[in-house]
């Protein structure tokens, strides 16, 4: 338990108060942009988080002078986070820095093979060329699919809230037509030849923690995002980002506890009349969100409900995302050559993917997502020192039931050796300092289900109203914001997510 802080503090560009009030609970994304748009809204939020620190799966780490992101690590779309500045006239550059990283991403295979991605036409053509020419036509096909499902499922779909199925059926026609029952891997293939180029172009929805070989084909709309908004890194940071965040909701009258989490949701009746905490504190509130993990509010925190044990229950049944082992290192040395972002595909993808998804085993390959923010910011390690983690999905543990404890070390040599034998030579005598992160973290500190990294699987048949509702169909004044509700994982998606539950929130308590 950590100690509790209570950030009440006066605000100097308060909203007007509506003299309605709101509970927030968990301080990642998701549920700070939700508590901005609430404060700006003139609700008087109180955001309850757990953790001594804010951000969710977005925590950080000081360790001999390295600064560790938990992640997420790639911000796309950045007006939607500069729009919960404009809401109440402020500038969002006025409190974070963002810096624009290219090439968006390297990818490289076991032979040498590498692919640059970024919105540079001309280069990204020249690296089509090198892999298939024949593929230059296609891929600017897909480009023009991309652009069509971002239209239909982002900027239509991905701010509104999915409440009832007829609300999904109206959305019906528009997926079908863009053969949203496709995976993105099937439709990616149906445009380009050259099987690593369709592995460049899949690969995005692990970063969400879907399988690209059966997420719904709407996700390509990531390709969208990229080429418009860029790909960019907050100075100092993720976690910058986050404080960033933070400033603006206190700036405008917002209250945070943190170090306190929320134990129990009261609700005797179809509404939640209290929120109470480990350290005793509890507040009633006209409504409360959780940006918790979905499982973790209903079974856990509405527990003592009828409604609360029904949902649980029905959620056990769904699919949930994989979890993630992350290392985190700090080296000697700088590394110019290393991208921002590299993906290091291993010699399998396919049956990589299947290992993970469905046979819930260690595979003894592996593909890695290497994170290098010192080359865009060297401020994140000591000086002639590196930043970095090195990433690799893994099944979560419901269907990989191993002792992390004993686990956790040798795969973390493993993936060391492998970084070893493919991009830095002498990287055990060089490290300074490293940990690792995994499954068994993200369940305890995260009360992530099954050690899930990223909620539920965003699979069609999991998604918009198949997915946990924005407002409760039963307590009338409980609402979901973050990863486990519509439109699923990722900033954009989160921040979204808020976006449409403010939405329902303002028009239910401000009538």
């Amino acid at each position: 338990m950590h100690d509790v802080v209570d950030r009440t503090r006066p605000a100097s560009e308060t909203a007007p108060h509506t003299g309605r009030s709101a509970c927030v609970i968990g301080a990642g994304f998701g549920g700070l942009a939700l508590a901005i748009r609430l404060q700006s809204a003139g609700i008087a939020t109180t955001l309850v988080e757990g953790r001594d620190k804010p951000g969710g799966r977005a925590y950080f780490w000081e360790r001999d002078g390295f600064t560790f992101d938990a992640g997420p690590t790639v911000i796309t779309d950045p007006d939607c986070l500069r729009e919960l500045w404009a809401l109440t006239g402020h500038d969002m550059a006025r409190d974070v820095e963002l810096l624009e990283v290219k090439p968006f991403y390297r990818l490289m295979w076991p032979d040498g093979t590498q692919f640059d991605y970024s919105n540079d036409e001309d280069h990204l053509r020249s690296e089509i060329v090198k892999l298939n020419p024949e593929d230059v036509g296609g891929y600017q096909r897909f480009l023009a699919y991309s652009e069509e499902v971002w239209r239909e499922g982002y900027i239509k779909l991905g701010h509104v809230p999915f409440l009832d199925f007829k609300s999904m059926l109206k959305a019906a026609p528009a997926l079908a037509k863009n053969q949203a029952y496709r995976s993105v891997y099937s439709m990616v293939s149906s445009f380009v030849t050259n099987e690593r180029l369709r592995e460049a172009l899949s690969f995005h929805t692990l970063l969400v923690g879907g399988n690209p070989m059966r997420t719904s084909a709407i996700y390509a709309l990531i390709h969208k995002l990229e080429k418009d908004g860029g790909v960019w890194w907050a100075k100092g940071g993720t976690n910058r980002l986050v404080a960033a965040m933070v400033t603006q909701f206190e700036r405008i009258g917002g209250t945070i506890r943190l170090g306190d989490p929320v134990t129990a949701l009261h609700a005797p009746g179809n509404r939640v009349q209290q929120v109470e905490t480990a350290s005793g504190w509890s507040g009633t509130f006209d409504a409360v969100a959780s940006n918790a993990d979905i499982m973790h509010s209903y079974r856990d925190l509405l527990g003592g409900t009828a409604r609360g044990r029904s949902y649980a229950r029905s959620l056990k049944r769904k699919s949930f995302s994989p979890s993630l082992f992350v290392v985190h290192f700090g080296i000697e040395g700088t590394w110019p050559g290393i991208p921002h972002h590299c993906i290091l595909f291993g010699p399998r993808y396919k049956g990589l993917l299947e290992d993970i998804y469905d046979h819930g085993v260690l595979p003894q390959d592996f593909s890695i997502y290497l994170h290098h923010p010192t080359v865009t910011d060297p401020g994140m390690a000591p000086e002639g020192k590196s930043t970095f983690y090195a990433l690799v999905p893994v099944a979560h543990m419901g269907k990989l039931a191993i002792d992390w404890n004993e686990i956790g070390p040798v795969l973390e040599r493993r993936i060391l050796d492998e970084l070893g034998r493919r991009l830095i030579p002498d990287i055990h005598a060089r490290i300074v300092t490293k940990f690792h992160y995994a499954p068994t973290d993200f369940a305890h500190d995260l009360n992530a289900h099954v050690g899930s990294a990223f909620s539920l699987e965003p699979l069609l048949t999991q998604s918009a109203w198949f997915r946990g509702h924005n407002r409760d169909d039963v307590l009338q004044n409980f609402y979901l914001v973050g990863a486990g509700t519509h439109p699923g994982a990722g900033i954009p998606g989160v921040v979204g997510s808020a976006k449409a539950t403010a939405k329902l929130m303002v028009e239910d308590l401000v009538r």
